[in-house]
């Protein structure tokens, strides 16, 4: 299955229904790009890995969430999975060979997790919830977790939660249509930017390669590219996070756009969205003017999938090959080749 309209094809390479008579609501690659980890309504989250072509299930963790996994995340160094569920839970999971064994339970939001994820460094990790907060976890050498803080600069729901690739930076995304920038200030977390321009819910995030820009997107049908500021020559050093909006992807998805994935391999950005449909996008000769940024859709697949797509996401080992999946319980892994 090919479509070779535009610039770029997306080749289906397998489909896979992972969580049968339930949404799918996450999949997550791990660091070495080879195990896949999906989530979903059915409370489990499954280990996927490659045998021959084709891509098998490893390994189930069922026992671990009473209610719908929302969001599952890898550890940088590849040996630990995070799994977020409306149950009010995180549980953090250690790799053990081929298994994996409950190593901790995370408690204290009031309801739902939406979100979580690690900093690059691996010692933080941070998740969002219904109750309009987000919380800082530190991680100690005994794999010890300790909520350091509690930040609610939101108003409503936080739908996501993302680390900066290099910095410990984090953003987050609203219900109140508002992106925030969180910094450690003084041993405290705080929120040092508040980014608005979406009309509507923001419900996902993602860093490009370099951290200079973040992408935003929306219940409004768009994808917002934030820009951050440097300071220039005799400006005062602040710690406060400047940025600006330089592009917005407008007139492309037919509905809500729930997920959007910057590939560090290849500077595509791939959304998910409630059409039912994958789209990436790539940006025209960066070197023209960084400020006015200009993407065009180089694939669409408009039924990549028969319900709601949930969540794009690159393999970071392998350019162009992009997991999604759907409200159907599935999820398809697809390359991604630019120039078809």
């Amino acid at each position: 299955m090919q479509v070779s309209e535009m610039k770029g094809a997306l080749e289906l390479l397998q489909r896979v229904s992972a969580h049968p008579d339930a949404r799918c609501w996450c999949v997550a690659w791990s660091p070495s790009g080879t195990l896949l980890a999906s989530c979903g309504g059915d409370c489990a989250i499954k280990i996927w890995g490659k045998e021959g072509d084709s891509w098998e299930c490893k390994c189930v963790m069922a026992d671990g969430h009473q209610r719908t996994v929302r969001t599952v995340a890898w550890s940088p160094c590849g040996k630990y999975l995070a799994s977020a569920s409306f149950d009010a839970t995180t549980c953090i999971w250690k790799k053990t060979n081929d298994d994996f064994e409950s190593l901790t339970v995370l408690e204290g939001h009031e309801n739902e997790v939406k979100c979580v994820t690690w900093a690059p460094s691996g010692n933080l990790l941070a998740t969002c919830s219904r109750d309009k907060s987000v919380w800082i976890w530190e991680v100690d050498e005994e794999d010890e977790y300790e909520c350091v803080s509690v930040v609610n600069s939101h108003t409503q729901d936080v739908k996501h939660v993302v680390w900066h690739p290099t910095q410990e930076l984090l953003a987050s995304a609203g219900y109140d249509n508002k992106v925030c920038i969180y910094k450690e200030v003084d041993d405290d977390w705080e929120c040092r930017a508040t980014l608005e321009g979406h009309e509507s819910t923001v419900w996902s995030l993602a860093f490009d390669p370099e951290g200079q820009r973040l992408a935003s997107c929306s219940d409004d049908r768009t994808v917002k590219i934030w820009k951050k500021s440097t300071l220039g020559d005799g400006e005062s050093d602040s710690s406060d996070e400047s940025w600006k909006c330089v592009c917005t992807l407008s007139g492309f998805h037919g509905r809500t756009i729930y997920d959007v994935a910057w590939c560090r391999l290849t500077g595509a950005l791939a959304t998910a969205c409630g059409d039912d449909g994958v789209r990436v996008f790539k940006e025209e000769d960066p070197t023209v003017d960084p400020e006015q940024p200009v993407f065009f859709m180089s694939a669409h697949l408009p039924k990549a999938h028969g319900q709601d797509v949930n969540c794009v996401s690159w393999n970071p080992k392998e350019a162009g090959l992009l997991a999604t999946c759907s409200d159907n319980g599935e999820f398809a892994i697809w390359k991604y080749n630019s120039d078809s």
